[in-house]
């Protein structure tokens, strides 16, 4: 057969027509062919629009592929309108507003086809057209690798999209194609794309990379449902929902993507069956709009490679995680904003530098049956009208176990925390929270930490080897409401608290009343009372109410105890007001640096002076207000790049006028800091006490021990302190005292040979690190009011002396 001619192989009976031809054109052969017959074109070059609309079969040479090029100057150079057969073409196309291969009906096969063009697009299918197209690929730099628009669809097998200039597969206008073995490269565009109602793609064991937008785009009430697939290695998100799209995911692997592996927007529903996603730079599921959902199946998410949570669930979506497993990531799972709502059953999360579950501004979360572990936080319900439930949960190697503040309460019941190296439940700042049946074991800290009268329930819980004690109920402070603090009911302690640091011997902690408890007979017990300054005075108002220095310094000096410390604090104010007058007088003052560093054990009165110091400050003058922010690592550590720095910003604006004091500072640097945010704060606190030294005083609190390793490893912030002042222990003298303070405030007496009893109880009390100091001196006078009114509530008409005296007897039994 001569080049550049077509022969036709005619396989019909007919007598009318020769069996066999050849044609100088392909138009020609074409004209002449019947239905069924075989179009063998030679080796060459055709610029020819070629349209086929007879199911006849029209391919290259045997043995020769690519050496048949169809490349016509301009319009389509290839057109299907038939059930036909081409095979072994190579077509080249140069028209930018028409496609390069054109299948408009029939149900034809399209094999070893190779495109390589500039089109509009590489294949279109359109209209009823069912195609078959098997091993073909799409070279099209200039626009979309395969079209199927307008009702069309087809099959396409082991097919490739070796570039696109935009979409590698585009579906639109109610088409559905189904891809098989494919591979989707190189686009400019999404890798695979469907938009618009009817609109639906499927995809089974397919490839989809190197892709400069999204691997998958599904929007505009589209569906799609990919099988066994892999999509990596874009530039943008993996996936992306948006505008009632609805996409199923099953046995898929999503990786190596920079953005978000999963996006979903404006109510579409995914579903993903035991698919991987890893190595994200962003959200490996990022839910966001009412009516979005997630439910997610047999998945793993894991191996993040940026600082962003796992999954993301924001403004009202929803997200369902059944059987899955988070892990190697910054944090698992956050639930933000009113509506929003995480399910998450049977799970893992593990292996999480920073948080496994954050839920805040009125979002909620339910655990069922789920495993935590090896994270810096459980999980963290964070402000007013955040809550859910944590059900039969463990918790296991975090810092802290569950958080809860600012107003969050949610409802935790039947978990178990063990090993937190800081509290196995710790609520602040007005959290509420209900914890049932839920036990601690081998904390670091405490196993229940409440503090700033927090409103919280505590039913039939259990603590067990809590280093510092099972539970911890910190002072509300002046400004408590009638009913603060929490309601505990039918807890119990084993009370063993071990030392935690190597060499430290292990001693029994102090007894903790939990059976029967309610927010107590006297309420919450404060601690060596203080009067706080009175909040900012309307215009107008006088401010007689406000005390002088010498009114505060003479309540510090009726404080038990810490005689050393009045004598430092006494000493610094001498100093200061002394360079005041200076100032006034027109001499020059030696310049005093007000920032302080409190060391010592817990209870020995730290918070007390530190709000002294600040109401002493405010009296002469140097704050405006002298009002005390008490904070620690958990208000201002951060889960994410920036976090903590706008946290600890927040901190030092609510301080401005008066004390920020920091607890348990050296929690800010671990010795094992590793991505730690810790550092953040340090540094943001470090610029803001030299921005605003004038405006904000620093107290930083803590052990003795960890305090001098923290500001060994932070030269920066010990150049920021003037001194350290050092709370020793208080003595069984000083304990009595306490107690003794402590009955006269709230009308009680000891009666004859009570003290001596005290005395000893005190001398005989362990020292161990659970040891509360005052705290554990008024924890002992509570023990006895209630041991008492158990005993005069069997009196029939007590006397003022039944009312009131305390007796030996009182007195709790010694751990």
């Amino acid at each position: 057969m001569a080049q550049g001619t077509v022969q036709v192989t005619h396989t019909g009976t007919s007598r009318w027509r020769r069996r066999t031809g050849e044609y100088a054109s392909l138009a020609a052969a074409l004209e002449a062919a019947a239905e069924g017959d075989v179009l063998t074109i030679a080796p060459g070059t055709y610029r020819e629009n070629l349209v086929v609309e007879r199911p006849v079969t029209l391919r290259g040479p045997e043995g020769s592929p690519g050496s048949v090029r169809l490349a016509p100057l301009d319009g389509v150079p290839l057109t299907v309108r038939a059930s036909a057969v081409v095979q072994d073409l190579h077509v080249e196309g140069q028209d930018a507003a028409a496609p390069a291969v054109l299948v408009e009906d029939g149900t034809p096969e399209l094999l070893d086809v190779r495109i390589v063009t500039r089109s509009a697009a590489g294949i279109e299918v359109r209209g009823s057209a069912r195609p078959t197209v098997r091993r073909c690929t799409v070279d099209n730099p200039a626009g979309i690798g395969i079209a199927v628009v307008d009702g069309g669809g087809g099959v396409f097998e082991e097919c490739e999209v070796v570039a696109a200039g935009q979409a590698g597969v585009s579906v639109r206008g109610g088409a559905h194609p189904r891809l098989e073995r494919c591979r989707v490269h190189h686009t400019s565009g999404a890798g695979l794309s469907a938009t618009g109602d009817g609109s639906s793609l499927e995809a089974v064991g397919c490839e989809i990379y190197e892709v400069r937008g999204s691997g998958v785009q599904i929007t505009a009430r589209a569906t799609a449902h990919l099988t066994d697939c892999d999509v990596h290695r874009t530039t943008s998100d993996g996936v992306t929902l948006d505008t009632d799209a609805v996409l199923t995911l099953a046995d898929c692997r999503i990786h190596d993507i920079p953005e978000n592996a999963v996006d979903l927007r404006s109510r579409s529903v995914l579903t993903l069956t035991r698919t991987t996603v890893r190595q994200f730079g962003r959200n490996g599921l990022s839910v966001w709009d009412p009516g979005t959902r997630v439910d997610a199946n047999q998945c793993e998410i894991f191996d993040s490679t940026g600082d962003y949570p796992a999954v993301w669930v924001s403004d009202g979506a929803t997200a369902v995680l059944d059987s899955c497993r988070v892990h190697d990531v910054p944090d698992a799972l956050f639930v933000l904003d009113r509506g929003s709502r995480a399910d998450v059953v049977d799970s893992d999360l593990s292996q999480v530098r920073n948080t496994a579950v954050s839920v805040s501004d009125g979002a909620t979360a339910q655990l069922d049956d789920c495993r935590i572990r090896d994270a810096a936080t459980g999980a963290w319900f964070r402000d007013h009208g955040s809550g859910g439930t944590l059900n039969n949960c463990t918790v296991d190697s975090t810092q802290t176990g569950v958080i809860v503040t600012k107003g969050a309460d949610p409802t935790v019941e039947r978990c178990t925390v063990d090993s937190p190296a800081e509290a196995g439940f710790y609520v602040s700042a007005g959290g509420r929270g209900t914890f049932l049946n839920c036990r601690v074991t081998n904390s670091g800290g405490y196993g229940f930490h409440v503090i700033d009268g927090s409103r919280t329930t505590l039913r039939k819980c259990r603590t067990e080897r809590c280093a510092r004690g099972g539970y911890e109920f910190a002072d509300a402070g002046g400004d408590a409401g009638p009913g603060s603090g929490p309601l505990v009911e039918d807890c119990t302690s084993d009370e063993s608290a071990g030392v935690r640091t190597p060499g430290a011997a292990s001693a029994p902690a102090t007894a903790v009343q939990t059976t029967a408890q309610s927010p107590g007979l006297l309420g919450t017990v404060p601690e060596q009372r203080v009067t706080a300054p009175e909040p900012q005075q309307a215009a107008g108002e006088t401010q007689a109410s406000v005390r002088t220095s010498k009114d505060v310094l003479g309540e510090l000096d009726t404080l038990v105890g810490l005689e050393s410390v009045k004598r430092e604090v006494r000493a610094l104010i001498d100093m200061i007001e002394v360079g005041r007058r200076r100032q006034q007088a027109g001499l020059k003052a030696a310049s005093v640096k007000r920032h302080l560093v409190f060391t010592g054990s817990p209870g020995t009165g730290k918070t007390t002076v530190a709000r002294l110091y600040g109401e002493i400050l405010a009296a002469l003058d140097v704050l405006e207000k002298g009002h005390l922010v008490e904070v620690s690592r958990v208000d201002l550590v951060g889960e994410h790049i920036g976090s903590t720095a706008i946290r600890t910003q927040e901190a030092f604006q609510r301080a401005h006028g008066g004390v920020l004091f920091i607890d348990e500072a050296y929690a800010l640097s671990p010795e094992d800091a590793g991505r730690d945010f810790g550092k953040e704060a340090i540094d943001t606190l470090v610029k803001l006490m030299e921005d605003h030294r004038d405006s904000v005083v620093v107290i930083v609190a803590g052990y003795t021990a960890e305090m001098e390793r923290f500001l060994s490893v932070n030269p920066g912030v010990a150049s920021r302190f003037s001194r350290t002042i050092t709370f020793g222990d208080y003595g069984p003298e000083e304990l009595l005292r306490i107690v003794e303070q402590q009955a006269e405030e709230h009308e009680y007496r000891l009666a004859p040979g009570t003290s001596d009893a005290l005395l000893k109880y005190f001398t005989e009390l362990p020292k161990g690190p659970a040891f509360g100091n005052g705290r554990t001196a008024r924890q002992t006078f509570e023990a006895m009011v209630e041991r008492h009114a158990s005993r005069v509530a069997q009196v029939s008409e007590p006397s003022t002396d039944d009312l009131t005296l305390l007796f030996a007897e009182d007195l709790p039994e010694l751990p």
